[in-house]
């Protein structure tokens, strides 16, 4: 069973909705005057931390400055990572992450590879949420940034397949049909 760490499919959400923002709205220039230790193209680019998430969510000044689209999408990610990506999944997860795709579509955002996981890996989602570890959360955004660059420019099904089929083989008590002829120590 492939565990999803909910950490990183926050941070590639906020990422696609960020780049999507218009740069010189007032939401923007809001966030880089929110945070002004983070420079200005990691703030183009949307690369944030997990404080810095939850200090944007909980910050209401963010959102009355956005526009309608862009307050849709922002109230369709708050309720992702709190009824779905929290400890605890909400009944109807499976319309919430629906109307976050729909908005995110409405305001233009780019389908990445996390926001394809999110919506086609939907059931592979555990019902507790805190019962996954920071660790695997950190090998999952190693493993995903390197197959992102090495599939760059290509189709994100191959990509998707390729890390299935890693996680796969890199259980050891796995029974495979063929066995490697290496050593292992």
């Amino acid at each position: 069973m492939i565990i999803l760490p909910s950490l990183h499919i926050k941070l590639g959400l906020l990422i696609n909705f960020v780049k999507a923002l218009d740069q010189n709205s007032a939401g923007f220039h809001y966030l880089k005057e929110k945070f002004p230790r983070v420079s200005d193209s990691k703030v183009k680019e949307g690369i944030f931390v997990g404080p810095q998430v939850r200090a944007s969510i909980r910050d209401g000044k963010f959102e009355d400055l956005l526009s309608q689209i862009e307050k849709s999408a922002w109230k369709s990610f708050k309720s992702v990572v709190k009824l779905f990506l929290g400890n605890r999944k909400a009944p109807n997860y499976r319309e919430i992450v629906g109307e976050l795709l729909e908005s995110y579509q409405d305001m233009g955002c780019n389908v990445s590879l996390k926001i394809h996981f999110l919506d086609s890996h939907l059931d592979f989602f555990p019902d507790n949420r805190g019962a996954v570890s920071d660790e695997h959360g950190e090998r999952f955004y190693q493993d995903i940034s390197a197959l992102e660059k090495r599939y760059y420019g290509q189709s994100s099904a191959r990509m998707l397949s390729d890390y299935c089929w890693t996680m796969k083989r890199d259980v050891r008590d796995a029974k495979h049909r063929r066995k490697s002829t290496t050593l292992t120590f």
